[in-house]
């Protein structure tokens, strides 16, 4: 849909070393650069961006161009990476005519939530909304934070919303993959999936409304309602608020459990805070939060099921490198209630008064455990020995073997010992569990990009190599594409060796010749990870030749044929134009 021109000038001025490092720090190593994933916690560097303008983590696989890069960084398709870097570098994307989004592609799906948030908001300021409005006012909330936020209302009725919707031309499939309508197993009829509920858009740094939650205004359940996985939204990969919060967290960012806790906290001035949607905290919101702030604040309910989560969150925040607090609250179950019971100033002083997570921690063990009691000192000492083993830096874990020894009245060097015993078996348990993952990877198990890789391991194998060979090299690709290698896609075993062969030679055998960077466009950021270690695993190898190639291309085709012979002898279409092929040879050479 965009001209290759158009790409390849896109690609050019928009550095990969220039955008990866506004998400993370890179360090010179080599020809290289490296540095911490963004796609996955980690505390050893596996992220490497090479000289030829490509990145690869060697430990979760991610891996491409600087399209690929945003698509998984900013969670878009590839139209919308390559519109989001042209709007970056000030170009303006070329098309073949208008481009329209089938189903759940992801701009019909952003139209429809507009429309939706538009009628949400009408009916919030209509009659019909007079009861969510006295909800939202009794909650302390006045017309400029509702208007803000951009609240509304879900009417009670059956079919409000697919009615409104239907009539800007939408169909029931649109409204049902951007989770706005189900639809009816007996009449198959289409219904309004957030009925009699308080709205709450969720907006994207963008601008975009990605998803809403809907919250009933009794005790009925469930209390709340929020948008599963669309072509729009992830909810493990975005925040409740962060549009407003991102220009205003740099120094901290308070993390809720509500959406009622994040408008409170802003009504009051807190523009930092945000919240997760309707889940725990997940790795992909640790790390989107690296992007804005470098310490958070947990600020969870303190009830038990609060607590938890704060301690899950603790863990998620800490793995990523953010230095994390913890919120106490007397006097009120969450922020929402502790401001109305106490004020903005008291919370003010609350955040000023907020604890290490560590403190939190050890707080929290020594009030299950009382140490004046032998063993329950025992329990308690061995605890936090796991807690502080978990701590990567030294420097940390003396700091906390101090304090800890402080409030247990132990020496530190028996702490110490049972500390480092403790650490020892946490990095043989994860060596362990790294070999395991490596030898399912090896097999196949598992493998969501190529699940047919396990079915023949030897297969696929070849497999990557032909197509390493076709991906890295020129004259590899021409052999292919001319018949001097003999080879087409009915000799791949899997699907999706069949797939990357056939872009590929389509590509090759196009006007303006083959691009990697194109293949973007046909394959999903985890399938261009896969494309991308196939090509770093030839290139770090040394025999290359054309020898490696036909001989890989053979052990294809001699198992398509054997195939082919098990499936009842019949030869394939391919298989009757190479013996059609072989004959008119063997003729030639006779006459």
């Amino acid at each position: 849909m965009v001209p290759r021109e158009f790409i390849e000038e896109l690609k050019a001025r928009c550095d990969l070393e220039e955008i990866i490092r506004t998400y993370i720090p890179l360090k010179r190593a080599g020809a290289n650069l490296s540095g911490c994933c963004p796609f996955h916690s980690e505390k050893t560097p596996s992220f490497t961006v090479f000289p030829d303008k490509h990145f690869y983590c060697f430990g979760c696989g991610a891996g491409g161009d600087v399209i690929t890069f945003i698509m998984r960084q900013e969670n878009l398709d590839y139209m919308g990476a390559v519109e989001y870097l042209a709007n970056r570098a000030g170009l303006t994307v070329p098309r073949d005519g208008e481009r329209r989004d089938e189903g759940g592609r992801r701009t019909r799906v952003l139209e429809m939530n507009r429309e939706a948030a538009r009628y949400f908001r009408a009916m919030l300021f209509s009659p019909a909304g007079s009861e969510a409005m006295a909800y939202l006012t009794g909650r302390g909330l006045d017309g400029a934070t509702i208007k803000r936020f951009g609240l509304g209302y879900a009417p009670a009725s059956f079919g409000g919303l697919c009615d409104h919707l239907h009539k800007l031309g939408y169909t029931d499939e649109e409204m049902v993959t951007a989770f706005l309508c189900g639809k009816s197993r007996k009449t198959g009829r289409p219904y309004d999936y957030f009925r009699n509920r308080v709205m709450f858009p969720i907006i994207d740094v963008s601008g975009n409304v990605i998803a809403f939650g809907g919250r009933v205004m009794d005790d009925s359940k469930p209390k709340y309602l929020n948008t599963s996985d669309t072509p729009a939204f992830k909810k493990s990969r975005n925040l409740f608020a962060l549009n407003y919060a991102k220009g205003n967290c740099s120094e901290q960012m308070i993390l809720c459990e509500g959406y009622m806790d994040v408008i409170a906290l802003h009504a009051a001035g807190f523009l930092c805070a945000v919240a997760t949607l309707g889940t725990a905290i997940t790795a992909e919101q640790a790390r989107l939060m690296t992007k804005y702030t470098q310490r958070v604040v947990i600020s969870y309910d303190s009830d038990e099921a609060g607590q938890r989560a704060a301690q899950k969150a603790l863990r998620i925040l800490g793995e990523v490198g953010l230095e994390t607090r913890v919120l106490r609250m007397n006097g009120a179950k969450d922020p929402d209630e502790y401001i109305k019971n106490h004020g903005a100033d008291r919370f003010r002083q609350l955040l000023a008064n907020s604890v290490t997570g560590f403190a939190y921690r050890l707080d929290n063990v020594l009030a299950q455990h009382d140490p004046a009691i032998p063993e329950e000192k025992i329990k308690a000492s061995a605890e936090l020995c796991r807690i502080i083993a978990g701590s990567y830096s030294h420097v940390e874990r003396e700091v906390y073997l101090a304090e800890a020894a402080k409030r247990l009245e132990l020496p530190v060097d028996v702490l110490r010992n049972d500390v480092e015993r403790e650490a020892k078996r946490l990095s043989r348990e994860r060596r362990q569990q790294e070999s395991r993952d490596a030898q399912a990877a090896a097999a196949g198990f598992g493998d969501r990009v190529n699940p047919d890789m396990a079915k023949n391991m030897r297969i696929a194998r070849a497999e990557e190599t032909v197509l390493g060979l076709m991906l890295l090299y020129d004259e590899h690709r021409a052999a292919v594409a001319s018949g001097k290698i003999e080879l087409t896609e009915a000799d791949f075993f899997t699907a999706f060796g069949r797939r990357v062969f056939s872009a590929v030679l389509a590509l090759e055998t196009s006007d303006g010749g083959f691009d990697v960077g194109l293949l973007g466009a046909q394959f999903s950021p985890e399938e261009i990870g896969r494309i991308e270690r196939m090509r770093l695993g030839r290139r770090e190898l040394s025999e290359n030749g054309i020898s490696v190639l036909r001989e890989s291309a053979a052990l294809l085709r001699e198992d398509a044929q054997r195939r082919n012979a098990e499936q009842g002898g019949a030869l394939s279409a391919v298989e009757r134009r190479r013996a059609a092929l072989a004959a008119a040879k063997e003729q030639k050479t006779k006459g």
